[in-house]
């Protein structure tokens, strides 16, 4: 039988499913943490989304291709399968944009939506192509889109507005801690295309396309996750170096450590416990507790300290009780972050109260965060 003959595989629906369930916890004591700094988006999204949000939104209108029942059909089903498995109620818009390169982003504030690199309709397989689509509804799922939009606007204009209580040096490690965020945010993404697809197979497969391109047809799973465990702990004190100056600054996690990361999730069970119908609801996420997620993130930490094989790591923990020194460098650094976040909403308030009154002054601020693209939230690549 060809694979064209193949019956379909059945996926569960998920229902009511909540974004806490694929959430990496960083990821989600940060989100956490957002949500409640009650006013804080809405001020940002009255400041600078009108103007970003359309304005990509229409280059997207001018250049692209949107997805529908008529136009990329194919595409436009794997979508529909994806939202269906993750309970996705309203489907943000999907755009296919001409793209040599394998990838795909969610973006904007009021009304999130997905643009899809030719690449992928070209070099992805039905499977492979679902994930990427349920990888990016997880974005939009998580608010990833409005937030990391929010913070990259935020970080930009802090750094040429001096009234901000923030020096340069503190600057620099709020970005970092952002991106630190931003790579973590990436494994919950990938999280939520497995669930879309419920293939891991396909979802680890993707990560290899983005690895090594499109042809995988000589291509070993089991090498290429032997690969990341090289990269997660090979080599000695100089190569820890090496990835720590490769990944500081980057938004995106290396793909062999996103395939150790999303194998690491479904041999914990934690895959497996969410298809059995074991996964938080929608309707009790007003119930998160920040000081208990927070908590969950240090613990995340002193885990993946405890368990990296890294060199550094090793080395740390040979020195001293380093998985606590890490629990309690989150958890203050988790204070400070939310400290940072309630001045920058004082101020972006008193701007956003300044440029009502001095039209010209919103215009200009308006303009320094349309240079700032729209906060790509997720290309997988």
């Amino acid at each position: 039988m060809s694979a064209a003959d193949a019956p379909a595989r059945r996926r569960i629906t998920l229902t009511g499913i909540s974004s806490r369930a694929w959430e990496h916890p960083a990821d989600r004591g940060a989100l956490v943490a957002l949500r409640e700094l009650r006013g804080f988006d809405d001020v940002v999204k009255a400041f600078f989304g009108m103007w970003n949000e359309r304005g990509f939104r229409l280059s997207v209108l001018a250049s692209g291709i949107r997805v529908d029942h008529r136009q990329y059909p194919a595409v436009w089903q794997r979508y529909t399968e994806a939202a269906a498995a993750l309970d996705v109620a309203e489907l943000p818009e999907l755009y296919v944009r001409q793209s040599p390169w394998l990838g795909a982003e969610a973006v904007g504030l009021d009304r999130p939506f997905v643009v899809l690199n030719s690449a992928c309709v070209q070099q992805l397989d039905e499977d492979e192509l679902r994930c990427l689509l349920g990888h990016e509804l997880g974005h939009v799922g998580s608010g990833h889109a409005v937030y990391k939009t929010m913070l990259m606007i935020l970080t930009r204009w802090a750094a040429n507005l001096s009234w901000l209580p923030v020096g340069a040096f503190a600057l620099r490690a709020i970005i970092a801690a952002m991106l630190e965020w931003w790579r973590k945010a990436e494994f919950s993404a990938d999280r939520a295309g497995l669930l879309a697809g419920q293939d891991p197979a396909a979802a680890l497969r993707l990560l290899m396309k983005l690895a090594g391109g499109g042809d995988l047809s000589q291509i070993d799973t089991t090498a290429f996750l032997e690969q990341a465990a090289e990269y997660a702990g090979g080599g000695d004190l100089r190569d820890s170096l090496h990835k720590i100056r490769m990944t500081a600054w980057s938004t995106h996690p290396a793909p062999v450590a996103r395939a150790a990361q999303l194998r690491q999730w479904i041999d914990s069970g934690a895959y497996g416990r969410v298809l059995a119908g074991d996964y938080p609801r929608r309707e009790d996420d007003g119930s998160s507790s920040i000081s208990e997620e927070i908590k969950a993130a240090a613990e995340s930490y002193r885990d993946e300290f405890s368990r990296s094989t890294d060199p550094l790591v090793g080395l740390l923990r040979r020195l001293g009780d380093g998985a606590n020194d890490v629990g309690e460098w989150v958890g203050g650094t988790a204070g400070r972050a939310r400290s940072w976040m309630d001045a920058a909403t004082e101020a972006a308030g008193r701007a956003h109260r300044a440029g009502r009154a001095a039209p010209g002054a919103t215009a200009t601020a308006g303009q320094a965060g349309a240079g700032d693209g729209t906060g790509s939230a997720g290309t997988p690549g």
